[in-house]
């Protein structure tokens, strides 16, 4: 599995741990709602501070986006 994949995969598991729509999240990370959701599908790359911002507004550390142990264990 790729690195983009599996943020991908973690970004919407823990958006959706939270009960968090898209637009939400976007609104608390500061950046568009159409960008997370490229995001969530693998389209794009997320920058370190963004990776940064959607960590801060989902209430993880930015590593924890970014684990494969995470995305096996919910499987």
């Amino acid at each position: 599995m790729e690195i983009r994949e599996i943020f991908a995969a973690n970004l919407r598991r823990l958006r959706l741990a939270r009960e968090l729509s898209q637009e939400e999240l976007a609104h608390q990370a500061h950046i568009d709602r159409t960008y997370v959701s490229a995001l969530e599908r693998g389209v794009y790359s997320a920058s370190l501070d963004t990776i940064a911002n959607l960590a801060k507004a989902l209430g993880v550390e930015p590593y924890e986006l970014l684990l494969v142990d995470t995305i096996v264990a919910s499987k």
